[in-house]
């Protein structure tokens, strides 16, 4: 059922079937949209509504579009859906992280190779022993991306969590002895960081059988603030987007090689 006002129009995002490429970048972010489409050939607003902003532009000759997520799973999946309906199968999520380990630096990118699914919208697709893992093929065009503009970067798996506060202030929360004993949980097994997106993400996109890959910019890292170390906080996002538009060209030119076989 689709409970738009425009039944042409998807529900949430309002974009309708052909304004969208096959490949959608998708900051959380709605003010980061036009600084993306700046990076497109030719980009026109598509729709602006609720958290959901959409450009459509050109890279390479191919359409490619940016749609932000607004925070957190639940709203990630709507747009990947809505996306979906509207012939998008491509998906790089640019958004930003807490580092977790020593050596994860303020101003590093994080490219997720898989997510620990510790918040609630992917549960309502698949059980919880399903993984939350990106598509190869996307998750090695964000490497060779990083690599091309001389990142520094670092590949694992990150924590997502559906409360910002909850991992900053777990002492506070009713929860805490949860909250804490996990937190320390990954940080044995060797969690990059930490984020709010990527498991609803991964887990949508296996369901629709589309790509999907996510990396960060680490904004900063509270474990490294806990031990006394150098840790700015860091917020300009233009490495982890030239990073994510290398990444589509890279994708472009391997699934323009692949359909000419």
């Amino acid at each position: 059922m689709n409970y738009s006002e425009d039944p042409n129009k998807q529900y949430h995002i309002q974009v309708g079937p052909g304004e969208v490429g096959r490949y959608v970048i998708l900051p959380g972010d709605p003010k980061r949209c036009s600084k993306i489409a700046k990076h497109f050939e030719n980009p026109v607003l598509v729709a602006d509504s609720r958290e959901f902003v959409t450009y459509t532009g050109y890279l390479d000759g191919v359409k490619v579009s940016v749609t932000s997520t607004g925070i957190g799973g639940p709203s990630a999946s709507i747009a990947v859906q809505e996306l979906v309906n509207c012939g998008a199968d491509t998906f790089l999520r640019v958004g930003t992280c807490g580092g977790m380990q020593k050596e994860v630096m303020s101003g590093d990118i994080v490219i997720a190779s898989g997510a620990v699914r510790m918040e609630g919208t992917s549960k309502e697709y698949a059980p919880i022993e399903y993984p939350a893992v990106p598509n190869y093929d996307v998750l090695s065009a964000m490497i060779e991306g990083a690599r091309k503009i001389g990142a520094a970067y670092h590949v694992g798996v990150v924590e997502c969590k559906d409360s910002f506060y909850g991992q900053h202030s777990p002492q506070l929360m009713p929860v805490s002895y949860e909250l804490e004993n996990k937190w320390q949980a990954w940080l044995k097994m060797g969690c990059l960081a930490s984020e709010m997106e990527s498991a609803a993400l991964f887990i949508v996109s296996s369901f629709l059988r589309v790509r999907a890959g996510s990396l960060f910019l680490v904004v900063a890292n509270q474990e490294r603030e806990a031990m006394g170390l150098d840790n700015p906080v860091v917020h300009d996002t233009e490495m982890p987007i030239r990073a994510a538009v290398e990444a589509i060209r890279t994708l472009i030119k391997s699934d323009k090689s692949e359909a000419a076989q």
